[in-house]
């Protein structure tokens, strides 16, 4: 049998995710202004940073290309970050949510190569991953879905797997369709999946 072909990388267009995270900073800058001390001095759930912190932190353009789809997930999962440290409720420009969503599945697949288990992300994305045999046609034997930010929670680590199950916010059916093991798909330095430039600052 000859090798299988290997998938090709998504690529994304600069001048679109440019324009998501300019578009997704602003909202963060129109939900943040007016904050008072107390909710600026809140802890955060990234490392016990206070909210003014994490605003200070906010990752902007990246200057290489190759990395502004990292930076672009970066912000989302920070827009989360104030969310739930504030109450305040965010905008998430919709390209900026797919890119995050699509980044992150990606980095899911390149931890947890293989065939076996299809995730799901509608409508953003579906990337398949986990070892084992690989699923060809017709409804895959494991799969696992979900809505956009509840996957961005889960990479990374924000959420569990078994709290994202409990709650009813994933559905995985299928013997090899629990992810537990390849989540977060951040490291603790913030890098995805290997690629340097992910919440590097």
């Amino acid at each position: 049998m000859p090798p299988r072909a290997r998938a090709r990388a998504r690529t994304y267009d600069p001048a679109k995710t440019r324009a998501a995270v300019a578009a997704q900073l602003r909202h963060i800058q129109d939900a943040v202004r007016g904050l008072d001390e107390e909710r600026l001095g809140a802890p955060t759930r990234t490392g016990g940073r206070s909210v003014r912190e994490l605003i200070a932190r906010l990752p902007t353009e990246a200057e290489d290309d190759d990395r502004l789809a990292a930076r672009c997930a970066e912000l989302v999962v920070r827009t989360d970050d104030l969310a739930a440290a504030t109450g305040l409720d965010v905008p998430y420009d919709r390209q900026a949510l797919a890119t995050a969503v699509r980044v992150l599945a990606d980095a899911l697949a390149a931890k947890a190569p293989g065939g076996s288990v299809e995730l799901r992300v509608p409508p953003f994305a579906v990337v398949q991953c986990v070892e084992g045999p690989r699923h060809t046609r017709g409804t895959p034997p494991n799969v696992v879905e979900t809505d956009p930010l509840t996957w961005v929670r889960l990479a990374a680590g924000r959420i569990g797997w078994d709290e994202a199950l409990e709650a009813a916010d994933v559905m995985a059916s299928g013997e090899r369709a629990d992810l537990s093991g390849y989540l977060p798909v951040l490291a603790p330095d913030g890098d995805i999946a290997g690629q340097s430039g992910f919440g590097g600052r």
